[in-house]
């Protein structure tokens, strides 16, 4: 297969608190490659869903509101009608009901399409659910990160803590553990590891090392 090395994607898939947008986003500083964080891409409309008042199960009103919603990365920046997102969609609420909107068949085709339109056009490394297995099942290189559920939680509340967010631990594992379940099973585009993608397990490994290992993947790919 021949390699683009200036529109290569990179997609890293895996459960909430793996590591990936971390990881994602170091990797595509280092490699010069744009990153689409696609899961705050869901949170964001999963906010705007929330400021507006829209009921989450509203299909009609969600898939009108979305034909009004303008979502665009700008050098690795998310912005939503205009402004550029923050940490207001990593709330409480937004962890709440990020799940049940982003399997909304509307939302997902219209993200979907938005990832594919920004993938085409240059190297990017997208971290998510099904970025290897739906949104680019040709991608140059599939990455799965997992790691213990106990890791992933004390990760969050640390990331919590850091941001002044008042959660437990308690209450962030007993989250992930329900949010496994609901992206594993949702009917469309469930959290599933491609079957050419490669596990990396990062229970016991700094980001760093896990960037060196993607790092190194990618160094043997293009070189091939």
């Amino acid at each position: 297969m021949m390699i683009n090395k200036n529109n290569f994607i990179i997609a890293i898939d895996g459960p909430a608190g793996a590591g990936k947008s971390t990881v994602a986003k170091k990797l595509a500083e280092n490699l010069n490659f744009l990153y689409i964080d696609t899961g705050a891409m869901y949170r964001a409309i999963t906010y705007k869903i929330n400021k507006e008042k829209i009921d989450i199960n509203d299909k009609s009103a969600i898939k009108n509101m979305l034909t009004k919603t303008r979502l665009i990365y700008e050098n690795s920046t998310l912005y939503l009608d205009g402004n550029p997102v923050g940490d207001e969609i990593r709330s409480n609420e937004v962890n709440s009901k990020v799940s049940t909107v982003s399997s909304n068949k509307y939302v997902r085709t219209s993200m979907t399409d938005l990832q594919r339109c920004i993938g085409q056009t240059t190297s990017c490394i997208l971290d998510g659910r099904d970025i290897g297995t739906v949104v680019f099942p040709n991608a140059d290189i599939k990455i799965f990160l997992v790691a213990d559920v106990s890791m992933r939680a004390q990760r969050r509340y640390k990331e919590n803590l850091e941001k002044g967010m008042d959660t437990t631990f308690s209450e962030i594992k007993k989250s992930i553990v329900e949010r496994d379940c609901i992206d594993s099973k949702r009917e469309i585009a469930p959290l599933s590891k491609a079957n050419d993608a490669i596990v990396i397990d990062t229970s016991s490994l700094s980001i760093d090392d896990v960037v060196s290992k993607i790092t190194n993947i990618y160094l043997e790919k293009i070189n091939v």
